[in-house]
């Protein structure tokens, strides 16, 4: 039974399970986190050629289910690992050594903050697997001079490079949503690795940047920046990198974003 409040809808059509299986890089040998994985739908597919799968469910009741499903039939579920908890309360770099994949079917409305979350490890992330609300993942893998584009964009592509992979129709899953959804894949790193912001507190001070840059999408860039900068500062910085003045945020590429944050630093 789905627990609403948690937002659980679960994929129990195998052939789309199937065709989301086919896009995921796996190979033999690897870490794959697999984030509120209901009744083991997708980690049995996942488990297999000696790969450790770590898998992250905040419902006890379904993650006791796996936890016997794995001692009942050891061979089934071999490299199978438990953890009782919170994803958003989870330290994700304690859990494994080296590079790790990651998977979700993640509740809707906390996409965005266990985004942030697992960006905290980019480092240590390969790749990142998600089946999300279609509507978020189009904002995700948005591109400037489009509507979808927005920080979420930025951020993700800051970290990695975003691309929808597959449409899932509401039938595919029990109980099914009101909304279609979709497969993200992302392979990490991403723009970051080319503009020179290195460092948590760099990383962090300037997603807080484009945060204000995107704070009121009607108004001008100059507009959204007086709360941080004066507008002749603004003036100067947006002229030093060739924008027009009238410039929205909606319409700068991440390196444009990085350029105006280094003048205004």
């Amino acid at each position: 039974m789905s627990r609403q409040r948690l937002g659980q809808h679960f994929l129990h059509d195998l052939g789309w399970r199937k065709r989301i299986l086919a896009t995921l890089p796996l190979a033999a040998n690897q870490t794959w986190i697999e984030i509120g994985p209901g009744h083991g739908e997708m980690t049995q597919l996942l488990v297999g050629e000696d790969r450790r799968v770590i898998v992250i469910e905040t419902d006890q009741r379904l993650a006791e289910g796996l936890g016997a499903a794995r001692d009942t039939d050891p061979a089934k579920w071999h490299g199978l690992e438990v953890v009782t908890a919170d994803v958003l309360a989870t330290n994700i770099g304690d859990l494994a050594a080296g590079a790790i994949h990651v998977y979700g079917n993640l509740p809707y409305y906390i996409t965005s903050p266990i985004l942030h979350h697992l960006f905290r490890w980019a480092a240590r992330i390969a790749s990142i697997h998600i089946v999300i609300q279609l509507e978020v993942a189009e904002r995700i893998a948005a591109h400037p001079n489009v509507r979808d584009y927005g920080y979420l964009s930025v951020l993700c592509q800051f970290y990695a490079r975003p691309k929808i992979t597959v449409r899932i129709p509401p039938g595919a899953f029990r109980p099914p949503p009101k909304v279609t959804s979709a497969l993200v894949g992302m392979t990490l790193p991403g723009a970051q690795a080319s503009l020179n912001i290195a460092g948590e507190a760099n990383e962090k001070h300037f997603l807080e940047f484009v945060q204000t840059c995107f704070s009121q999408k009607r108004k001008t860039l100059r507009n959204n920046l007086l709360p941080i900068a004066t507008d002749k500062k603004i003036h100067e910085a947006l002229a030093a990198i060739a924008l027009r003045p009238d410039v929205r945020a909606e319409q700068l590429t991440l390196a444009q974003f990085a350029a105006l944050f280094s003048q205004l630093a």
